[in-house]
């Protein structure tokens, strides 16, 4: 039987909405709401970009809950269950299992980081004290830690592992790991201004943050690709460059919650240690949005 990948498209990193220091419900059912009528594949609830380590586990449990009842079939809700402590991805889920997702995304652990043989050992132990299925994250600018296609390649063996969101920029090591996991594992990618890229080599999409504030323009680089216009993709993924530039101008969500704040979409509130987008940031992100017309 072929693989069929959980999503092909682009999936959405989504926001955590806040105001006054507290998770707004309100802002989160617009904007699940919303991104499913721009097009968005798939919602992620609690990644990294959705601020989950500065939220409680009380507040991470509603904003799941939250976004997988108000998407309501309608696109697969994936939720954030990474940690630097394997015991407590197990736990937590746990906690989320039932809430109605449809997979987990596991980021490789960071801060105490690891050998390869501890990420295997890692991904390999959540994956026998696990029930959703789990898309293993990939992102060696945050966590200083990458998984070897040696390593991916062992992991692929089991069907506990169902795709590969991957945030390296070096297309040959990305195309060593697309080879190791033999079309076992969909492939997504992390950085929104590889898009193009990875749909060349077989990919089946992306997690964005880009979609965060321009969800109809993602999901486009995605289609295009898919119905054959490759040509009029990489304009799509030329023309979204300004704005992902501004987007990681510093870390993200700073900026994205910027973006999103100026154009009516959430109230831009982050959580301590993030701080509000620096006057460079903003008058980046101004210019990108004003070139694509918003």
């Amino acid at each position: 039987m072929a693989f069929t990948p959980l999503f092909r498209g682009a999936g959405c990193a989504l926001v955590t909405p806040f105001t006054n220091g507290q998770v707004n419900v309100e802002q989160l059912r617009k904007l699940v709401n919303w991104q499913i009528e721009q097009g968005t594949a798939a919602l992620v609830a609690c990644g990294t970009t959705g601020e989950p380590a500065t939220m409680t586990m009380e507040e991470k449990e509603l904003v799941i809950r939250e976004t997988v009842q108000t998407a309501a079939g309608r696109v697969p809700v994936i939720c954030g269950t990474g940690s630097n402590n394997t015991m407590a991805v197990i736990e937590t889920e746990k906690r989320f299992r039932d809430l109605g997702c449809a997979a987990q995304l596991v980021v490789t652990p960071y801060y105490n980081r690891t050998t390869q043989e501890g990420l295997y050992r890692h991904f390999m132990t959540i994956a026998e004290n696990t029930e959703l299925p789990i898309i293993l994250y990939n992102v060696p600018s945050r966590t200083n830690v990458d998984i070897s296609a040696s390593t991916l390649r062992r992991l692929a063996a089991s069907d506990r592992f169902i795709a590969l969101k991957e945030s390296s920029a070096a297309i040959n090591a990305v195309m060593a790991k697309m080879e190791a996991i033999e079309g076992k594992l969909a492939l997504y990618s992390g950085s929104d201004d590889m898009v193009y890229p990875f749909l060349s080599i077989g990919g089946d999409g992306v997690i964005s943050v880009v979609s965060d504030v321009v969800p109809a323009e993602m999901a486009k680089v995605c289609s295009l690709y898919f119905e054959g216009k490759r040509e009029e993709s990489l304009k799509q993924q030329i023309r979204l460059l300004p704005l992902n530039n501004a987007l990681f101008h510093e870390v993200s969500p700073i900026p994205c919650k910027y973006a999103m704040a100026k154009l009516g979409l959430c109230s831009g509130d982050l959580r301590l240690p993030l701080v509000e987008a620096s006057e460079e940031t903003r008058a980046m992100m101004d210019a990108a949005l004003a070139g694509l017309g918003l």
